[in-house]
């Protein structure tokens, strides 16, 4: 089983490899290939740093957008998209101006409005609440770095940051988490392990 891990310049890439290996990936391949995304059989979009310029990012990778496409969504192949490669699954993203994002499930991403006691960037260990059954999202406590979230459709998780906070998002083959598995120990390889094995 081949899982492409994306390298479009966004981060993270180095722990997110590490993570799927340790979960019982053997064979991970980082890749900016489109050719290779189509070969795979799951897919890993990771991503750290402002929504316009990871979007920006994957853009610039010719014919990535479209294998992405015929791969994930036509031909149904397991996607997880970790914090911003999470957030790049909404309509639009909101960070220092408005971005397209790859417009797989109806939302925006905005702003965590700051409030008294409550501190933007949230960052540290939260809780995560399924908010629906699904076979990836258990509750359990991770590890989040972000001042933007998602807000929108399909949400199956929250966490509590002020307010609800999405933590997960997905439908059909397609999942994505706001928080880091690759940095949230047991919890986070753990649901790396139920995404090897998730045959949606």
């Amino acid at each position: 089983m081949t899982i492409a891990l994306i390298d479009y310049g966004a981060g993270n890439l180095h722990s997110v490899h590490n993570a799927l290996k340790a979960a019982g990936a053997a064979d991970v391949a980082v890749t900016a290939d489109p050719a290779a995304v189509m070969r795979a059989d799951r897919v890993v979009l990771p991503g750290v740093g402002a929504f316009g310029a990871c979007a920006a990012g994957l853009r610039a990778i010719p014919g990535m957008i479209e294998a992405l496409d015929v791969r994930v969504r036509r031909e149904g192949a397991p996607f997880l998209g970790v914090c911003v490669g999470m957030q790049l699954m909404a309509d639009t993203g909101e960070e220092l101006g408005t971005h397209p994002g790859l417009g797989w499930i109806s939302g925006t991403v905005r702003a965590i409005a700051p409030a008294p006691g409550i501190r933007v960037p949230h960052m540290g260990w939260n809780d995560v609440v399924p908010t629906h059954s699904h076979p990836l999202i258990e509750p359990g406590q991770a590890y989040f770095l972000h001042s933007f979230a998602f807000t929108g459709d399909a949400v199956l998780a929250t966490t509590d940051h002020g307010g609800p906070v999405t933590a997960a998002i997905g439908r059909d083959n397609m999942i994505g988490v706001q928080f880091h598995p690759e940095k949230s120990q047991r919890y986070g390889i753990a649901l790396m392990e139920r995404f090897l094995a998730w045959h949606p």
